[in-house]
């Protein structure tokens, strides 16, 4: 069993269909922060966006949970996957609908970064990943 590590901020809510708890692990040298998210629960689409170098890079720590790339197959993530996602990749990532979800986001150093929402994946298929 999972219990939820960090804290839930309301302030994100928008860029999440569900609860997310956050942790911030290191600011120093790099940025990365433990994401616990309930069953069901998933972030929206978006991108990480850079000029030069960005991306993220994602492991899983705990449960099972998904990932998918636009125009891909959802990819199954459990302890010890690793992602690697490229800048202007749009993507979520998030709990399988009877799991707690657990990991590392690593965001990877770069110029100009930041991340652009689009909108929640739709229920009806996210309900087709087993």
């Amino acid at each position: 069993m999972i219990f939820p590590i960090g804290e839930h901020h309301p302030e994100f809510d928008r860029y999440f269909t569900g609860i997310v708890y956050i942790s911030p692990v290191s600011d120093e040298q790099i940025h990365m922060s433990n994401l616990t998210f309930e069953p069901g629960c998933r972030n929206h689409w978006h991108v990480h966006r850079a000029e030069q170098g960005g991306g993220q890079m994602l492991i899983c720590t705990g449960g099972r949970g998904w990932y998918q790339a636009w125009g891909e197959e959802a990819v199954e993530m459990t302890p010890g996957t690793v992602v690697h996602i490229p800048p202007g990749v749009k993507h979520w990532h998030g709990a399988a609908k009877d799991s707690w979800f657990s990991h590392l986001a690593i965001e990877i150093e770069g110029v100009n970064t930041g991340a652009d929402w689009y909108g929640p994946v739709p229920e009806a298929e996210y309900q087709k990943l087993k």
